[in-house]
């Protein structure tokens, strides 16, 4: 039998995973961008969030949406010290000067895609959720193999998840417009950069396939 990523989700075995999409990072108001102008603001992130808002989290939603109607996993992660002084932040974290304090609302994930009362969200402080959080035990608790994985941003904490996903024996869906970074070639080149490592659809075909799965 021939091996391949291209295997449809099997609902009791899978689980969808949304990275960062947090008040600090995808809020005008969050720590990231709090301090800038507007002008600055724009010319630096005017792109990213005209994209997010418009595709990125309605797509999310969308999926949100399917995944629970489906009786299928959902978990959350954020960027969220342990600490309310972030000393237990990575070492890279700290040189980006990334800091969200422990129960802070930048810690929280955006009210668009809040967790449900019993979904899982795992604070993080690295690039990837399978580094610096129990996520793997987690998941093979839960008789997780099928991981789809959705977030910010597509070419660093997506990307990341993806790698050690797979390198761990998950079987990776990433839902290409479902994920977004602050500029169109950025988010291309990531996607042409991770394919090998994973099975590669958009909102609309996955939607299609939980469709089909529930007839």
């Amino acid at each position: 039998m021939e091996l391949t990523r291209n295997v449809p989700l099997v609902p009791e075995q899978s689980c969808i995973l949304f990275i960062d999409v947090q008040n600090f990072s995808a809020h005008r108001d969050g720590g990231e961008f709090k301090d800038l102008g507007k002008a600055e603001f724009e010319e630096k992130y005017g792109w990213f969030f005209k994209r997010i808002q418009s595709e990125t989290i309605p797509n999310m939603k969308r999926l949100l949406d399917a995944f629970r109607a489906g009786g299928i996993e959902v978990m959350h992660t954020t960027i969220e010290s342990l600490t309310k002084d972030g000393r237990d932040r990575s070492l890279d974290y700290k040189i980006t000067g990334f800091h969200v304090p422990k129960g802070s609302w930048d810690g929280k994930v955006i009210d668009e895609l809040a967790p449900a009362d019993d979904e899982i969200c795992l604070p993080k402080t690295s690039s990837s959720v399978f580094v610096s959080t129990h996520i793997d035990y987690i998941l093979r608790n839960l008789g997780v193999r099928q991981l789809v994985i959705s977030g910010l941003l597509t070419d660093q904490c997506v990307e990341s998840a993806v790698r050690d996903a797979c390198d761990l024996g998950y079987l990776v869906t990433q839902v290409t417009d479902a994920c977004a970074t602050y500029s169109q070639e950025r988010h291309d080149n990531s996607l042409r950069t991770i394919k090998g490592y994973c099975r590669q659809v958009t909102t609309d075909q996955l939607l299609d396939e939980l469709k089909g799965l529930a007839k």
